[in-house]
């Protein structure tokens, strides 16, 4: 009866073992024919946006991605190289096989003459090197760090850096923005080379608008995407053909042909971005003994009032402000020169959740005036970015004497609160000719009255995308920089974004919309019990895995012992 009994038993488990192998076969199968991948973290960290995997499955052909974040770094820079690594990882799945990566560590270069020369070329190509400072059990640290890489494609190259996110944010903050930006940093890099834009962004002229040379580092950069027209307004027939139009600084006033050529534009569906002062004001003229900001006649306020803004004739002050170089005294016969703040030039460090401006670094502003929302049936409006809580709103006409920056500074004055200086407006918008007939000389005289869906941005401050010209090589400073301060501002990201968004607000630029969630260690606690989790992590999965394996013996044995 034993025997019948274990010859039973033995039975059963070849079955039971067959099953299993039988499962894991069929699994295997199943694995290999249908692909699926699950992230089971709270904020999605490891999920690749749909838009994305649809542009890798579309590569063409091979892209090469040379990482330089290489080497033994701090928990917050090993986070985000983690995060870099994972993110190609996925990217590679997805592109069918089109995609590999290195991670190159730079400072592995032994002779000190190469290893100059390849941080050089580095720099050339835009991945500039951080020192970082950090404290390691209690010790400063410092490393030079290389947070980019460079995408390569059928010889063509581009620079991706991914240290981003803004300056007046915590260091471990930063890093956290730097790592929610990862797959969109990444896939714009590989979208700029393997994929040719087939939309065009037409920059209007005619109305004193800045000049090509001081607009020439945000024209280029979009022509990296984009296809990149000029022309001036009034010898343009009407705007078809474009997808979005760009009006930067205008002083001069817009005929009603012209308006209705824009107007006409944005009623088909056209995207439109406004850089409009509403005040004339400039350095030379207050450096040349001074001046009074008197509003523009441009003849755009009744279109922007019918699309929903009014640009106010006002001019914003800010405590926290740029600076600029000032004459304060004489040794001998030179002069001694400081940098003293501009309370006119406001730094932009708080912004709205759009993709256009999350995780955006402080935006330079010259002269900057305020935004009013007026009612405008079906469009939604959705503010950018404002001035601190420190502003003061002066009405025009504004006097204007470097003497402003020697004033002591009376912080009773700054209490206007956060003044916006950007809009969005998307939505169908109702046309300024409606019910009016079309202006003479223009050829297309049957007037659009309800517009198709569109979206528009409206920023108060023309000098938002003027690149300054360096004096030397007569060559434009990429935009954004101060050369005064040695540092640059998120002006061409913000532009470039806004750009992205209106012409597909679902497309790349939707990506960085992605929240990974901080959750930062008790670093106190952890000091003070680091020898406790480290016992506990060590000793205790092999205290559990010996109790584990006395308990089954035991078992086993008292379940044999009665055969």
């Amino acid at each position: 009866m034993v025997a019948a009994h274990n010859k039973s038993r033995r039975r059963h488990d070849l079955l039971v073992f067959l099953g299993w192998v039988a499962g894991i076969v069929l699994l295997n199968l199943v694995a290999a024919n249908f692909f699926f991948r699950l992230d089971l973290t709270e904020d999605n960290r490891y999920t690749i946006a749909p838009i994305t995997k649809q542009m890798l499955g579309s590569l063409p052909d091979e892209v090469v991605v040379d990482v330089y974040l290489e080497g033994d770094f701090p928990a917050g820079f090993k986070r985000l190289q983690q995060s870099v690594q994972e993110t190609l990882d996925e990217f590679r799945i997805y592109s069918n096989g089109n995609l590999r990566y290195n991670f190159i560590d730079p400072n592995e270069i032994t002779d000190e003459k190469q290893r100059t020369a390849f941080i050089t070329n580095l720099a050339k190509k835009g991945i500039m090197p951080t020192n970082l400072h950090a404290t390691e059990e209690g010790k400063q640290v410092e490393r030079l760090v290389f947070p980019g890489a460079i995408v390569k494609y059928k010889g063509k190259e581009t620079a991706v850096n991914f240290l981003k996110g803004n300056l007046a944010a915590t260091p471990d903050e930063r890093l956290n923005q730097s790592v929610e930006g990862v797959e969109y940093e990444l896939a714009t890099g590989i979208r700029k080379l393997a994929f040719q834009g087939n939309k065009t962004i037409g920059y209007l002229t005619g109305q004193g608008e800045l000049p090509l040379p001081e607009v020439e580092d945000l024209l280029g950069s979009l022509q990296q995407y984009y296809r990149v027209a000029r022309g001036e307004l009034s010898q343009i027939p009407s705007l078809k053909g474009l997808d979005l139009i760009i009006i930067a600084k205008p002083t001069k006033p817009f005929t009603e042909a012209d308006k209705y050529k824009i107007d006409q534009f944005i009623m088909n569906g056209g995207k439109a971005v406004f850089f409009v002062d509403a005040l004339n004001a400039n350095m030379e003229s207050v450096g040349a003994g001074g001046m009074f900001a008197l509003p523009y006649n441009l003849n755009l306020e009744d279109m922007l009032f019918r699309y929903g803004v009014r640009l106010n004739p006002t001019l914003i002050m800010d405590m926290n402000a740029g600076f600029i170089p000032m004459v304060t005294g004489y040794m001998g016969d030179k002069p001694q020169t400081e940098m003293l703040a501009w309370h006119f030039f406001p730094l932009l460090n708080t912004f709205s959740k759009l993709p256009i401006t999350r995780n955006l670094d402080a935006v330079y502003a010259r002269f900057a005036g305020t935004i009013d929302t007026v009612r405008a049936d079906g469009i939604r409006k959705t503010p950018l970015l404002f001035t601190s809580k420190y502003s003061r709103v002066l009405q025009a006409p504004v006097p204007l004497t470097l003497e402003e920056a020697h004033m002591e500074v009376k912080p009773a004055q700054f209490q206007a609160g956060p003044q916006p200086v950007g809009y969005l407006l998307q939505g169908k918008f109702t046309s300024l000719f409606r019910h009016r007939r079309a202006p003479q000389g223009v050829p297309d005289t049957k007037v659009r009255e309800q517009g198709a869906a569109s979206g528009i941005a409206v920023f108060s401050d023309g000098d938002l995308v003027r690149n300054e010209i360096d004096p030397r090589s007569n060559r434009p400073f990429e935009l954004g920089f101060d050369r005064y301060s040695n540092v640059k501002f998120a002006n061409k990201e913000l532009a470039m974004n806004t750009i992205h968004y209106l012409l597909d607000a679902n497309g790349l630029i939707n990506v960085r919309s992605k929240e990974i969630v901080l959750r930062p260690l008790d670093k106190i606690r952890l000091r003070e019990e680091k020898t406790y989790w480290q016992l506990l992590n060590l000793v205790a999965p092999i205290v559990l895995l010996v109790l584990f394996g006395v308990i089954r013996f035991y078992l086993r044995r008292r379940k044999y012992e009665r055969f």
